[in-house]
């Protein structure tokens, strides 16, 4: 109630203010400046400013070494936009653009869809549904058979889908993909602006094929950079581009290396001091003590 209350934008898809009950992932937002909010009886805190990166960065990413965080970021920047544009790609291709097509594999997707009575939207939007439905279902599901009921409901219908002549088995990789794609996210928040934006692209691609992706893709960028959180542009670092920021947004700089706070969000720009510790003068020292 309180995070519909305080967030800067109600009418978006996208998450304005970052809720977790992650005690290490509250401790370092603290360490950056951001405002912990607590409310006696629930287990969650909401933490403000929350910018569009921070929903891609996980607690996980501090536990490990620069170059491994920082590619299982950029992984989930990726997974974001294959389970948002992937669907509405296949659907403009398949429906307009044959000419971009490698000739072999338009044979093949013809001969697919050859006893298939639906077009690609269509088709997109069944699997699409009953995928959210056996997603929903596992959720409410017993814990102990829930996973394997979505994998094993997804198996069946998908495979007699496919021999019934309902969809082609195309689609069904394609749907597989997104929704395999959709869970990468850390934030559930992030997950679900995905899911809903993956219709409106596939909407636009069905109306207007690679155009419509386009269209929707700038406007989607001029809606995303008109957002804030709690005065904050809701695209920085990145828009407007700040150079200290991008440290620790899409990549991650060493933590020794993170010696300041973001600007946008403290005044107080002193995160940690860079010292130098000598081990092997301690550790000498320490011996000849012992000794």
């Amino acid at each position: 109630n309180i995070e519909e209350f305080i967030q800067d934008s109600q009418l978006t898809v996208f998450p304005t203010v970052f809720n977790t009950e992650r005690p290490d992932t509250v401790a370092a937002g603290l360490l950056e400046g951001r405002i912990a909010i607590l409310v006696d009886g629930t287990p969650f805190v909401l933490m403000v400013p929350a910018l569009f990166t921070e929903f891609f960065q996980s607690s996980e990413d501090y536990y490990q070494r620069t170059v491994m965080a920082s590619l299982i970021r950029l992984l989930r920047f990726v997974a974001f936009g294959v389970s948002v544009l992937v669907p509405a790609l296949y659907i403009s291709l398949i429906t307009f653009h044959h000419e971009i097509i490698p000739p072999a594999l338009l044979i093949s997707l013809a001969a697919q869809r050859e006893g298939v009575p639906f077009p690609a939207f269509v088709e997109a939007i069944i699997m699409e549904i009953t995928f959210e439905i056996l997603r929903e279902a596992g959720l409410r599901m017993p814990r102990a058979i829930g996973s394997a009921m979505s994998i094993v409901g997804a198996f069946v219908i998908g495979t007699a889908a496919v021999e019934a002549g309902f969809i082609s088995a195309a689609m069904v990789i394609v749907v597989s993909i997104t929704a395999i794609s959709s869970f990468v996210s850390p934030s559930y928040d992030i997950a679900i602006a995905g899911r809903i934006l993956r219709f409106i692209f596939m909407a636009l691609a069905a109306s207007f094929g690679l155009y419509g992706i386009l269209i929707g893709f700038i406007a989607l960028v001029l809606h995303v950079c008109s957002l804030s959180s709690f005065g904050v542009p809701y695209m920085t670092p990145l828009a407007p581009l700040n150079l200290t920021g991008l440290k620790d947004s899409i990549v991650r700089f060493p933590i020794w290396d993170l010696l300041t706070r973001p600007p946008y969000i403290s005044k107080n720009r002193v995160r940690q001091r860079r010292t130098k510790v000598n081990f092997q003068k301690s550790s000498h020292s320490k011996r000849s003590q012992n000794g």
